[in-house]
């Protein structure tokens, strides 16, 4: 007997809670914005400069006594946070992030030997085997280049889904994407989990997957819009993701799978992005199926696909790509 999450064959009616749903969502990303803008986002070093330090001791972690030992050397902004990693269980490990110096590289140079002398004054066998640094500039070239990625990755699925499918759906698809990055954004706000360049790549590929998703059910829908010419579109929008609802839990489930793996075991330098990715995996089905179809819905959507249509855009529709 196969294992199956969900039945072949279900007949839910997703567009009963519809307004529930979508009212829900609207919601969760005003949150979401007010947060970003009252709380901020725990930028990381990429975006504002400075250098993080991570440091190894077989002597328990004290946070009071590393801030003791730093304290003399009046380096501005300082962060100490102990952090567990599964693959060195009998380490005591440490991340200390410090704001960037002014006076150059030379500066940046004495000040990293200068934490490591004072934390090693409280442990002599203390290892630091990770030092990245960056500086105020590229960090902020790095802000502006991780907005004009995430927005391109969007225009692009703007004028593909256009071509591929109608300017309705293109809508409903964007929609849903703007969705998952501003809940992603809302929920690290929220948590304070550090945001650096892991986590652009993980909206990036965030996108991707809910795009997938979507796509996958706009296809069925539109193989379904030919089949059945008179049938209210609702009907047709739950036919259609009813008929993709086993292929989508399955996928997500299975992805999600070795993500809690990579969560648990991967260790303190991938959890944000692994973090990122499982909390997207969510938000993605879920927008895939009640904000992109609602959407669909509430544009209305071309009925009789035998008619050519010079204005809609869908000159590559019957591409298989």
């Amino acid at each position: 007997m196969r294992f199956k999450l969900v039945p072949s064959e279900t007949s839910f009616d997703f567009f009963k809670i519809a307004n529930l749903t979508f009212g829900a969502s609207i919601l969760a990303m005003i949150a979401s914005i007010v947060l970003f803008f009252v709380v901020g986002l725990n930028y990381g070093i990429d975006f504002r400069g400075g250098t993080t330090i991570r440091s190894d001791s077989q002597v328990a972690v004290d946070i009071g006594a590393y801030r003791n030992a730093l304290a003399p050397l009046n380096l501005g902004d300082v962060t100490i946070n102990q952090v567990f990693d599964p693959a060195k269980p009998d380490q005591h490990v440490a991340q200390i992030r410090i704001e960037a110096q002014s006076g150059g590289e030379a500066i940046e140079l004495a000040t990293i030997a200068s934490v490591k002398a004072a934390l090693n004054a409280i442990d002599p066998n203390m290892q630091f085997p990770m030092i990245d640094s960056v500086g105020p500039k590229v960090s902020g070239e790095l802000v502006a280049t991780a907005i004009e990625a995430v927005l391109a990755a969007m225009g692009a699925v703007l004028i593909y889904i256009w071509l591929r499918f109608e300017w309705q759906f293109a809508v409903g698809a964007v929609a849903s994407l703007v969705h998952d990055v501003i809940l992603t954004i809302g929920i690290f706000s929220l948590l304070e989990i550090e945001f650096n360049l892991a986590i652009v790549a993980a909206l990036l590929t965030i996108v991707g997957y809910s795009l997938n998703d979507t796509v996958v059910v706009f296809d069925r829908v539109r193989e379904d819009l030919r089949k059945f010419k008179t049938t209210p579109l609702v009907e047709v929008l739950n036919l259609s993701i009813n008929e993709t609802l086993s292929r989508t839990t399955m996928t997500s489930f299975t992805t999600l799978v070795a993500l809690f793996a990579l969560f648990a075991l991967g260790g303190d330098v991938i959890r944000g992005f692994v973090f990122a990715m499982i909390w997207g995996i969510f938000v993605g089905t879920y927008s895939s199926i009640f904000i992109a179809s609602t959407i669909l819905l509430r544009l209305g959507v071309k009925r009789d696909w035998t008619k050519e249509n010079g204005g809609a855009g869908t000159q590559y529709a019957d591409i298989d790509a």
